[in-house]
């Protein structure tokens, strides 16, 4: 077995493995502070109140450390593939319809993004905890956490 630090994976025979597999359909169950991070990332009443009522639904793709999360709603879908470790342009629509300069790395079984564009401490965070997926998304001073189950 051999740990190679530049993708925090665990090579054991000749096999690169991630250390968390997010893989799956996941439904949420919990949503707090998504207005206060809507604010922060300027996004208007009528449009803050209607993505309050949405239930999203995330479909994450995951082969070795390329990902493809697909976020579902009745509304809105948003779709972000990315390789971890590698820079990329993202356009957050969906979202607020910016372009930032975006990169996720792995914290230890984390996914941890930084998304550097005009609004500061911008980014998020996943992370698996029992049969619970997690995410952080932050924007300025606010922060959102969401807990999604996996979809039976």
């Amino acid at each position: 077995m051999l740990f190679t630090p530049d993708t925090n994976a665990v090579q054991t025979s000749g096999k690169t493995k991630m250390p968390v597999d997010f893989s799956g359909t996941w439904d949420i169950v919990s949503n707090v502070n998504f207005d206060g991070y809507m604010v922060a990332l300027g996004i208007d009443f009528a449009t803050r109140k209607m993505a309050s009522l949405l239930k999203p639904q995330k479909v994450i793709k995951q082969e070795g450390d390329c990902f493809t999360i697909h976020t579902l709603t009745s509304f809105r879908k948003y779709e972000c593939s990315f390789k971890t470790g590698q820079s990329f342009t993202e356009v957050t629509k969906g979202m607020d319809n910016r372009t930032c300069q975006t990169v996720v790395n792995w914290e230890n079984d984390r996914l941890v993004c930084v998304q550097k564009g005009e609004k500061r401490n911008r980014g998020w965070t996943h992370w698996i905890q029992g049969d619970e997926l997690h995410l952080e998304i932050t924007c300025e001073d606010q922060v959102c956490k969401q807990i999604y189950k996996r979809s039976e």
